[in-house]
């Protein structure tokens, strides 16, 4: 078996994720209860609004810490992957698997991102939308055609899997976008529960704050291969971990391509970790051979390491 944890993005969010975990196993409560985001994760993830937990300042952490959780029971359990990779934030969970980085910086990073990607966008009307039913290069020509009318940004965001792409930016130009690819024979155009356009132009101002931020962070040594959001790929020669973050934020998620990558070089089972089944879907419709178990509760977890232990 060639083995691989892949961590969830925003969207997933849920109200009381993690309260399950939290009660029954004490030693992942050190986690919930780590104050480097700078407020309290296990208040917002168990007792908040899903209004409030959307708030991208409190998704990314909380998101991040549900992650860490399950790695950390897994990892007790002897089960660890061959690869790592995360849909956006969750690069940041793949990251900490690998060593890369421990709870506190992981926290520290994720709440200064969320509040950037938040404050840099604040006041503008802006959307994301799941295409679902067109091609890349469809989409692409969407967002072109919806730009050129004047009504503002739009551009690809995420390449989720074959047949599904976000696009986001400015609110009537995501709409004239949306109505383009209905248009071009888009099955759906499906509103995201998010509060930022992410991974677009509009977070430009935001990766150059984090690139300042990161040049503080402290990094390990990375134990287990990352494939990463802005190159599908492994790190290469010349290139940082730190330049892919900071680039990550503004350019789309590849994560189509990371699944195809994982393909290729023999994963055949991945374990999804965060609430929701969103990654399972994409690797269903990207490569339906590899077997997925998507653990967002104790009964998945617990089921899932007993077919991984079998």
């Amino acid at each position: 078996m060639s083995l691989a944890f892949l961590y969830a993005g925003q969207g997933s969010q849920k109200e009381k994720m993690g309260e399950d975990f939290y009660n029954t196993y004490p030693q992942v409560q050190e986690i919930f209860d780590n104050p480097s985001a700078g407020f309290n994760i296990a208040d917002i993830c168990f007792n908040a609004s899903l209004e409030t937990l959307t708030k991208t300042k409190y998704t990314q952490p909380c998101m991040a810490a549900f992650g860490a959780a399950v790695t950390k029971l897994l990892f007790e359990k002897g089960i660890k992957p061959d690869y790592t990779a995360g849909l956006s934030l969750g690069e940041y969970g793949a990251l900490y698997a690998a060593g890369v980085f421990d709870v506190d910086t992981m926290l520290e990073l994720l709440a200064y991102r969320g509040k950037v990607m938040e404050e840099t966008t604040a006041g503008l009307n802006t959307k994301m939308v799941a295409v679902i039913g067109l091609s890349e290069d469809e989409v692409r020509e969407a967002c072109k055609k919806a730009q050129n009318t004047g009504l503002g940004t739009v551009a690809p965001a995420n390449f989720n899997s074959v047949g599904q792409t976000v696009i986001g930016g400015a609110e009537e130009a995501v709409a004239k976008a949306s109505e383009i690819c209905a248009e071009m024979g888009a099955r759906r155009c499906l509103p995201l529960n998010v509060s930022a356009p992410f991974h677009t132009p509009y977070m430009e101002e935001a990766s150059k704050l984090m690139s300042k931020k990161l040049k503080g962070a402290k990094f390990g040594d990375m134990g287990i291969p990352v494939i990463h959001n802005a190159t599908a790929d492994f790190l290469q020669s010349g290139q940082s971990v730190a330049q892919l973050l900071e680039i990550q934020i503004k350019m789309p998620v590849l994560f189509q391509k990371s699944i195809e990558k994982l393909a290729e070089i023999g994963v055949d089972t991945v374990v999804e970790i965060g609430p929701g089944n969103a990654i399972s879907g994409f690797i269903k419709k990207t490569a339906p051979g590899i077997k997925v178990y998507s653990i967002e509760d104790i009964e998945s977890f617990e089921g899932a390491v007993k077919a991984l232990e079998a």
